[in-house]
């Protein structure tokens, strides 16, 4: 038997959420798209350089633009759109940018995310605005993304591919995380129930869920201790990086996915065992 490659990803058009950082999911998301011949819409919140990690400032990181440029060199195109996934005004407005630029949209990767925070506390010491970050970014901007998105697959009338990337705290459900968890346990459910709406227009949603992934987003916990605690949960004794999370997103948009719709497929190393 030959070699097993993907196929229906060549000269399609996918949008990348929360694209922009360096040590990031969404970064080797785009790239494998890239690498895959789609042609890549990214988003980022624009963030100033001072806000940058020490590693991104180092390496003169620029956010969406040094994506693009890793998307280019892949032999694709590139759109960068700064852009507020919970503002459902500029959803519309990236929808709008996508269709100008490219004239149709095929794949919708939901992958920004509020970062670790203040929300990590007991739900008696919970501030409200920490839960309504957490839900505005996490919950509400893959609400928007999929509505508008979800629309204009619809309109376009060919099918495509919505992946919402949750995460396993929306299965597991630890203390102190209420806030996250049930923003990603309510990306899971509107993943199925969006999944048994859109089916009929040959739109596949999933979620996917990751364990620990060795990015930016978990430098609060450092890579001492702690860190080699977190790890020891994991049968596999690794933590994730963001390319085994875009392996699984390109399956989900490839022809060998096309069968497979409202799903939330843990990518964990098996941290976590709940379906």
């Amino acid at each position: 038997m030959g070699e097993i490659s993907l196929t229906g990803l060549d000269g399609k058009v996918a949008v990348v959420t929360g694209a922009g950082r360096m040590r990031s999911i969404g970064r080797p998301i785009a790239v494998m798209l890239a690498e895959a011949g789609c042609r890549v819409v990214l988003t980022g919140t624009g963030r100033a350089p001072e806000h940058y990690p020490e590693d991104e400032q180092a390496a003169g990181w620029a956010d969406i633009a040094s994506v693009a440029a890793e998307v280019k060199a892949a032999g694709s195109e590139a759109l960068e759109v700064v852009s507020n996934v919970a503002d459902p005004a500029e959803v519309s407005a990236l929808v709008q940018a996508t269709q100008a630029r490219f004239g149709r949209v095929d794949f919708v990767v939901n992958n920004a995310g509020a970062a670790r925070g203040a929300d990590r506390v007991p739900v008696v010491k919970l501030a409200d605005e920490d839960w309504h970050k957490v839900m505005n970014v996490n919950l509400n901007g893959t609400f928007y993304m999929s509505r508008a998105f979800g629309a204009a697959l619809i309109e376009q009338g060919e099918g495509g591919a919505i992946i919402n990337i949750s995460s396993i705290a929306g299965k597991a459900l630890p203390p102190n995380t209420a806030a996250y968890a049930a923003s990603k346990a309510g990306i899971q459910a509107l993943s199925a129930s969006m999944a048994q709406e859109v089916g009929r227009y040959g739109i596949r949603v999933n979620a996917i869920c990751p364990g620990v992934i060795d990015t930016y987003r978990m430098d609060d916990v450092g890579r001492g201790d702690a860190w080699l605690a977190m790890l020891r949960q994991i049968p596999m004794g690794r933590p994730g990086r963001g390319e085994d999370i875009a392996a699984m997103v390109a399956l989900m948009c490839s022809d060998q996915g096309a069968w497979i719709t409202g799903q939330a497929y843990n990518v964990d190393g098996g941290h976590v065992v709940q379906h």
